[in-house]
């Protein structure tokens, strides 16, 4: 068994064992709340660090594939146990080096351990189905085999429920991992390593690298000995990701953006409504790929959602992240404050800002929750991605036009609609160019057990979590196994 990472600097684990990086360069991580304190120093890992976790995993590839997958399963018992165990450990860490609100990083921590145990049980579960065969003697069946290597590069934002969701079923299903962490948050992640670590998982199952994307990630995406590739990210990199590896015949399975509307009719509880647009848009300081980003909302009702809307934005707990009562904590660093202000600022030219837009904290990134109405549906907030606090406000006549309008974007994640009806329901159902789809709750939140994933530009791949994660991290084959014919005995 590993020995375990106490306090920082942390380092990567490679082979079974933490190691700096190749080069011995590292960078340090600052806290978002308060940038004068240093969170952590870690490896900047470059392409020697890659290739040598890739090596590691590859060498421990026949050995974790025999095994049988209950056996398998076993070690992601213990690991969940060993998470569980230092969930609050984990989620100061998360709030303190990323800025999500102590509330939800809480959550995130539990929500791994479950991640783990939804995945153990996998190992009971169909690989291969038998079919009827077209000739006498013969048995005809599928089975499902691990590909080998595979590389998780991972954001910064759900630093340890996206890394744990990728590398359950990835290591469940038989294969080996590399796994990039996320740049601003590199010490939540290394806690799955750590846990890993304590419950004895054999050396080079499972390789963890820190450090920056252009460097170390590349070396992953460019490497031919890794199998495939799941990435979360933004859009430009996650289309040079898949150009790349796809051209060398790498699987490549993408989570992009979202532009993600909800919709209010008339006949929707308008308080439930206005809290889930508020939490959908503003917690996690709107940093989610699934956050609420245009509000659109019956015309009959738009005046009195809009006063409601104001009126949580105005009752809304902004500050400290590390208050169990806060909900919206700062951006996780300098270079995203000044984007979303500069977005907000192109904004004001076209629209109104009904609430927030500046920066609330002269050390902390903390912009205070922003609505904004009377947009253009072309205005920049009415199509593109501006990952923080930020949402827009529409309002529209019918439930042809919002329909229309919700589904006028390149991007197609996560969609919510609030009504009574359902007609309506069925209808958006069956019409949002969305590859979740909420009725009545949040754009943000999945479940562990069901396919996650986007259409148009928001996903590229087969889905992740639940069930639909064996797509990727499996290849099917099939097997036509004929009877011998019997023996010839002489008289």
């Amino acid at each position: 068994m590993s020995e375990t990472l106490t306090g920082s600097p942390a380092k990567n684990y490679v082979g079974g064992e933490w190691r700096e990086s190749a080069s011995g360069e590292s960078y340090e991580k600052r806290s978002p709340w308060r940038p004068s304190e240093v969170t952590g120093v870690y490896p900047a890992s470059d392409a020697a660090d890659g290739r040598a976790a890739v090596e590691a995993a590859g060498n421990a590839f026949p050995g974790w594939a025999s095994l049988p997958a209950a056996q398998r399963a076993a070690y992601f018992g213990r690991t969940a146990n060993a998470i569980e165990a230092r969930a609050e450990q984990i989620a100061q860490d998360m709030t303190a080096e990323m800025g999500k609100p102590l509330r939800e990083s809480r959550l995130e921590a539990i929500r791994a351990a479950t991640i783990l145990r939804f995945a153990a049980g996998e190992a009971w579960r169909p690989i291969g189905e038998l079919y009827a065969p077209s000739v006498p003697n013969q048995l005809l069946y599928t089975l499902r085999r691990p590909l080998g290597v595979v590389a998780l590069i991972t954001p910064w934002n759900f630093p340890i429920a996206i890394p744990v969701w990728k590398l359950a079923p990835a290591l469940i299903h038989g294969n080996t991992v590399v796994l990039k962490l996320g740049y601003e948050a590199p010490r939540t992640g290394l806690h799955v390593a750590e846990c890993f670590a304590e419950a004895g998982l054999p050396a080079g199952v499972l390789n963890v690298l820190t450090g920056a994307g252009s460097k170390v990630g590349a070396e992953l995406v460019r490497n031919p000995s890794v199998r495939a590739i799941s990435f979360t990210g933004s859009v430009p990199v996650g289309r040079a990701v898949r150009d790349e590896a796809t051209a060398r015949n790498c699987r490549v399975q993408l989570e992009l953006g979202g532009q993600n509307p909800l919709v209010v009719m008339a006949d929707a509880e308008l308080d439930r409504a206005v809290e889930a647009a508020y939490a959908g848009a503003f917690w996690s300081a709107g940093q989610k790929c699934t956050a609420t980003r245009r509000i659109l909302v019956q015309d009959s009702v738009y005046d009195d959602f809009r006063e409601r809307m104001i009126a949580r934005i105005a009752a809304g707990k902004v500050g400290d992240p590390a208050d169990p009562d806060v909900e919206v904590g700062p951006v996780v660093n300098e270079g995203a404050l000044e984007e979303i202000l500069g977005a907000i600022a192109r904004a004001r030219k076209d629209g109104t800002v009904l609430a927030g837009g500046v920066r609330t904290d002269d050390d902390g990134y903390l912009i205070a929750p922003t609505l904004v109405e009377g947009l253009a549906d072309d205005a920049e907030l009415s199509c593109e991605e501006v990952f923080g606090p930020v949402a827009a406000l529409y309002s529209f006549e019918d439930f042809d036009e919002a329909i229309e309008r919700a589904n006028a974007v390149r991007f197609g994640l996560s969609a919510a609609v609030f009504t009574r009806d359902q007609h309506v329901v069925q209808r958006f159902s069956e019409e949002i160019g969305a590859g979740i789809i909420h009725v009545n709750s949040q754009t943000a939140g999945a479940d562990v057990h069901v396919p996650f994933g986007g259409v148009k530009e928001s996903g590229w791949g087969p889905h992740e979590q639940g069930r639909a994660a064996i797509e990727f991290y499996s290849e099917t084959v099939t097997v036509y196994q004929d009877a011998p014919l019997p023996e010839t005995r002489l008289a």
